[in-house]
C-alpha cells in the first residue's frame, strides 16, 4: 500500500510515519501537512488524493486546541468536521480507503455507571470540539455510505450487498493523547510541579475527569497494525469503529501523580474539582472508552507506556519553568 498521512509533523503524525516504516505491507508513506495540506482549504484534500493517488489516507490532522475550538466553533466544525468530509469525498472519488481519527470527546461523560464507552453508544458531544469530530465522523460516513453499527468492510448497496468497489472507512478513536515531542500533560505537570515547589505551595490536581492517557507510539502501531488485513489481492485497513487507548483509566489527578513519582518530583498535591479552574470548553468529566480489539491484542496499560516514555524521551527534555 502507499499510504499518506496528514498532519504529517504533529505528534501522532510523527509516531505513524515511524509505524508505518516497518510495516512489510507499506510500500511508501506520503507525510501531508502545511503548506500543501490545509484544512482550511476546501480544495486541499482533493488535490492531494487526485494528485498522488494514495491506497489509503490516514487522516491524522486535526485542531486539537479543545478551548480553542469553544471560543471558536464554527472554526473547528471546518477544521475538525468539513475537512473530513472533504477528506472522505476525495478518498471515494479517487478509490481510496480511509482511516480517521476522532476523539472520546464525542461522549459527554455523564454516565454514573462508570462503565466505559462503547463503538455503539450514543453520542452526545458536551463541547464544540466534541462536536466538530462528532460531525467529521458522519461526514466520512456520508461519503462511503457506511451505514449503521457494523460498516466493518466495504460499503452496503441500497440492496443490502457489500459494494465491493468502494474502499474501506475506519474511524478509530482515542483519547488523552501524550508522547514525543513533548508539549503534553505530563510535560505541562512537571513545569506546573516545578513553579509549585518554587512557591512553597500545594499543587492542585483535577479529581472528577476522568479518561486513558494514551501512548503516541502505541496508538501508532496498533493503527499499522490495522493496515494487514488481506483481502486475496493485496491488503487493506481493517474497516468499521475502532476504540483505540492504553490499558486502564485514571483521573487526571491520578495521571499527574504518577508522572511525578516517576520523575521523582516531591511536592505536596491535592485533589479538586474541574470547576476550580473554568474554561472555555466543558470536558467530559467521565470520558474512559472500552477499547476494541485489535489484531495485536490489547494495548499495554497506561502506566507502563508512561514508563517508557519517561525512561526514552523525558531525560533528553527540560521542563519549562
Amino acid at each position: 500500500m502507499r499510504v499518506a498521512v496528514t498532519g504529517a509533523g504533529g505528534r501522532l503524525g510523527s509516531a505513524l510515519r515511524n509505524a508505518l516504516g516497518g510495516r512489510s505491507c507499506v510500500t511508501e508513506v506520503l507525510a501531508w501537512d502545511l503548506p500543501e495540506h490545509d484544512l482550511d482549504d476546501p480544495a486541499s484534500a482533493e488535490r492531494l488524493v487526485g494528485g498522488n493517488h494514495p491506497d489509503l489516507v490516514i487522516h491524522a490532522a486535526a485542531w486539537t486546541d479543545v478551548d480553542g475550538c469553544a471560543r471558536d466553533p464554527q472554526l473547528a466544525m471546518r477544521r475538525n468536521g468539513a475537512a473530513v468530509g472533504e477528506m472522505a469525498q476525495a478518498c471515494v472519488g479517487h478509490g481510496a480507503a480511509l482511516l480517521t481519527i476522532s476523539t472520546n470527546e464525542i461522549f459527554d461523560g455523564r454516565r454514573t455507571d462508570r462503565r466505559p464507552y462503547g463503538p455503539i453508544d450514543v453520542a452526545n458531544p458536551a463541547n464544540p470540539y466534541g462536536a466538530a469530530k462528532l460531525a467529521g465522523e458522519q461526514a466520512a460516513r456520508a461519503a462511503f455510505g457506511a451505514t449503521g453499527d457494523d460498516f466493518a468492510g466495504a460499503a452496503l448497496t441500497p440492496a443490502g450487498r457489500r459494494d465491493a468497489t468502494i474502499p474501506p472507512l475506519a474511524i478509530v478513536r482515542t483519547a488523552w493523547l501524550f508522547g514525543p515531542p513533548g508539549s503534553d500533560f505530563p510535560f505541562k505537570i512537571l513545569a506546573a510541579a516545578e513553579r509549585a515547589r518554587a512557591e512553597g505551595r500545594t499543587l492542585d490536581l483535577v479529581a472528577d475527569e476522568f479518561g486513558t492517557p494514551t501512548y503516541a507510539p502505541d496508538l501508532a502501531a496498533a493503527i499499522a497494525s490495522l493496515l494487514a488485513i488481506s483481502d486475496g489481492d493485496g491488503h487493506r485497513v481493517a474497516g468499521g469503529i475502532h476504540q483505540v487507548v492504553n490499558g486502564g483509566s485514571a483521573s487526571r489527578a491520578e495521571w499527574a501523580r504518577e508522572v511525578l513519582r516517576l520523575v521523582g518530583v516531591t511536592v505536596p498535591t491535592r485533589g479538586v474539582p474541574m470547576s476550580t479552574w473554568p474554561r472555555p470548553s466543558t470536558p467530559p468529566p467521565w470520558a474512559v472508552l472500552e477499547p476494541t480489539p485489535l489484531p495485536g491484542g490489547p494495548l499495554r496499560d497506561w502506566r507502563a507506556a508512561l514508563a517508557e516514555y519517561f525512561t526514552e524521551q523525558v531525560p533528553t527534555q527540560e521542563p519549562s519553568r
